[in-house]
């Protein structure tokens, strides 16, 4: 399989399940596109690198309004 491919792959639900945020212990989300997990109670958005989760604050990007409200879910 491509590298090119292998970008867009899905996450594993059951793996999704398990993953909560480092941060407020809530659940995340997986934006495919952007090959990011979100945490909406955080406004984080952790990577996702060669399918590899990267739970740690310091990797994550602050997720402004606008961001937010694409991804269908309040502000917290």
């Amino acid at each position: 399989m491509s590298r090119v491919a292998d970008y867009h792959r899905p996450m594993d639900n059951k793996l999704l399940e398990l993953l909560v945020c480092p941060v407020t212990k809530g659940p995340l989300s997986f934006d495919r596109e952007r090959q990011e997990l979100i945490s909406r109670s955080a406004r984080l958005a952790y990577p996702v690198r060669d399918g590899i989760p990267i739970l740690l604050e310091h990797e994550a990007r602050p997720l402004n309004d606008d961001e937010l409200a694409r991804t269908g879910a309040p502000a917290s």
